[in-house]
């Protein structure tokens, strides 16, 4: 028995802003956002628009791609830093939404490595048999914790949600092998510093600007191509298999160069790896199923492909999960 993703799905708010745009906002411009970083356009969720409202269309998208009926859930989990409240979480909502009543439903804060942890925890629920059949989901709306006075950070983020169905199955499909970090001395590195209990909202905390993103770019950059790079090494040979196998490699979208980076130490050729920075821009826990969603649609894995997926982010976290598809 195998844990398979037996349907996929995503949302992207319709509001598109350009790198064009942007220029008139910040002091940047298109040729250094895109040099630097790959983007091109980012999604942007509307003023009522709210991390559950995205997770509940992607959601329905993969229950109906996966050919289940809805109460066939019995779990939903949910990766975010931006829930719609500290309580109740946007599981719990998205539960509601989907007439899931009285099954568990839980978000997991781990930044960017959100989805990777989220399919970790979902391969041991269903392998112990405590879930049948589990909805996941990595979902940000992160423009509305971005500084749009910050130039060097409000460049990178942008909205959306991908969602999936994981049920245990006779297929060869299967998560072969994971690999998941964190080290909370490094958190300081890329924090949102207000809202929380450390530092309760106040006149003087909005004032300072101290509930949008910070990052110290240049060490997050460092740190995010090693663990990368090396947590996507011990996985394959945790499973046995080399790199010339697999059939695509899916890494967090932050940075181009990153990505670029990590590809080139784990010796792939460009055309396995997935890149969707250009038109998602940074989505932290969205990223990966987002590009899984991509890669599904366009062809490019098919059933028994191996893919490897790596992320990093604030935590710091990271992690990485090898798939038979």
């Amino acid at each position: 028995m195998g844990v398979k993703i037996l349907g996929i799905g995503s949302y992207l708010p319709e509001k598109v802003l350009t790198n064009f745009d942007l220029e008139k906002m910040v002091d940047t411009s298109d040729e250094w956002i895109r040099t630097r970083t790959g983007i091109q356009i980012r999604h942007v969720a509307a003023d009522d628009e709210a991390t559950s409202d995205l997770v509940i269309k992607a959601a329905r998208e993969a229950i109906t791609h996966a050919n289940i009926q809805t109460d066939d859930i019995d779990t939903v989990i949910v990766a975010t830093v931006t829930p719609d409240h500290f309580f109740p979480s946007t599981a719990a909502i998205v539960q509601a939404a989907l007439n899931l009543r009285d099954v568990p439903a839980l978000d997991i804060s781990a930044a960017c490595s959100g989805f990777i942890y989220g399919l970790i925890l979902a391969n041991g629920l269903l392998k112990t048999n405590i879930s049948k059949c589990v909805l996941l989901a990595g979902a940000e709306t992160l423009t509305k914790i971005t500084d749009w006075q910050d130039r060097n950070t409000c460049v990178l983020f942008g909205d959306g949600a991908g969602a999936v169905v994981l049920k245990l199955t006779q297929d060869d499909s299967d998560i072969l092998a994971y690999d998941w970090h964190a080290d909370g001395s490094l958190g300081e590195l890329l924090i949102q510093p207000a809202g929380g209990s450390r530092m309760p909202a106040t006149k003087e905390t909005v004032e300072k600007r101290l509930h949008y993103i910070k990052m110290q770019g240049r060490e997050v950059f460092k740190h995010a191509i090693r663990c990368m790079s090396e947590s996507a090494t011990k996985v394959l040979e945790l499973a046995g298999v080399g790199a010339d196998e697999l059939r695509l490699f899916i890494p967090h979208q932050a940075n181009i160069r990153i990505i670029e980076a990590v590809r080139e130490r784990l010796g792939l050729p460009q055309d396995k790896v997935m890149v969707t920075i250009h038109k998602h821009a940074n989505v932290s826990a969205a990223s990966i199923p987002l590009a899984l969603y991509d890669a599904v649609n366009e062809g490019k894995i098919e059933r028994g492909d191996l893919v490897l997926l790596t992320a990093f982010g604030g935590g710091f976290t990271w992690g990485s999960v090898l798939l038979r598809w």
